[in-house]
């Protein structure tokens, strides 16, 4: 058909997990996450993880890249861009054409553009200069870049401190690092409109609440993973951890998790059009559709 590669992203709750495991059901083929932090075992929930997605007409579908690092590990994108790589020569070996699933923006991109990447050291020099800027001090900061890093993930201090720590040293070091294939993608992006995803978003953290995600951060915690290891993974694992620790109460977490998730939802689709902008085509679909429908279109793009 063409294409070495299908890429699906979208937002949280988008539905895009279950689509790309559908389709590689179809296809008989396997998924590959482009999420950066479903990386993480035993962080379940509050990754999102859906295992249950993919098991399809009773069949499981295999995925790759999902809980293959211990939590308290920070894991980055050169490292991912290497085990997409392995994973991805792996499954051409054996004739598949894989599905890539996910929306960490700068993953996925770093996949599909190719990225040169090289490891980054810390720079304790600067982590002592940026100490005790707030976020929105040092989320100005970052956009200042012309190459802009992770900004869908940056929500703590810490995260944000390292993508400038990242940004300054390709500044200073041009990127010649590893050779990166050149991979033919059909990249498909879910499309979901605003109130819908709230809607969504609102349902599935209550879902989530229910079914023990705060269990599971207290048995991070009981594990000796340090709070402060845990917060930096934002999101869930931020504001979750704060009210176990007593920095907040519970109707505060609450609160303050549906607003960041929500914010986080928008910063992703603002990566997406930015993805676009910079030369890869992605093909829309309307999250409402029916699955049938999204397969047959997703069908008619490979073949055309």
């Amino acid at each position: 058909m063409g294409y070495d590669l299908i890429t699906i992203l979208g937002p949280t709750a988008s539905g895009k997990t279950a689509l790309a495991a559908r389709l590689a059901h179809e296809m008989h083929t396997e998924v590959i996450s482009g999420d950066s932090r479903q990386v993480y075992r035993r962080m379940d929930l509050g990754t999102g993880k859906d295992l249950g997605d993919y098991v399809v007409n009773g069949c499981s579908v295999p995925y790759h890249l999902i809980d293959i690092v211990e939590p308290g590990t920070k894991y980055n994108v050169f490292e991912y861009q290497r085990d997409f790589l392995k994973v991805y020569e792996e499954l051409h070996g054996k004739g598949l054409v894989p599905v890539l699933c996910g929306g960490t923006g700068l993953y996925l991109e770093s996949v599909l553009r190719g990225y040169r990447l090289v490891p980054v050291p810390e720079n304790e020099a600067l982590r002592a200069a940026l100490a005790g800027k707030s976020l929105e001090e040092l989320t100005g900061m970052l956009k200042s870049y012309k190459q802009l890093h992770n900004t869908t993930d940056v929500d703590t201090p810490k995260r944000a401190i390292r993508a400038i720590e990242i940004e300054e040293y390709y500044h200073s070091h041009p990127a010649e690092g590893r050779d990166f294939p050149s991979i033919h993608a059909l990249v498909v992006g879910i499309g979901i409109d605003r109130e819908t995803r709230r809607r969504k978003i609102s349902e599935r953290l209550k879902q989530r609440l229910e079914e023990g995600m705060l269990d599971e951060i207290r048995g991070l915690l009981a594990e000796g993973i340090p709070a402060e290891d845990l917060i930096y993974y934002g999101l869930e694992y931020k504001y979750l951890t704060q009210y176990v620790i007593g920095e907040l109460t519970y109707d505060e977490m609450c609160k303050k998790l549906e607003t960041a998730i929500h914010q986080f939802a928008k910063r992703q689709m603002t990566w997406f059009r930015g993805m676009e902008r910079r030369g890869v085509r992605v093909h829309w679909l309307d999250a409402s559709s029916p699955m049938e429908e999204k397969i047959s279109q997703i069908g008619r793009w490979l073949s055309s």
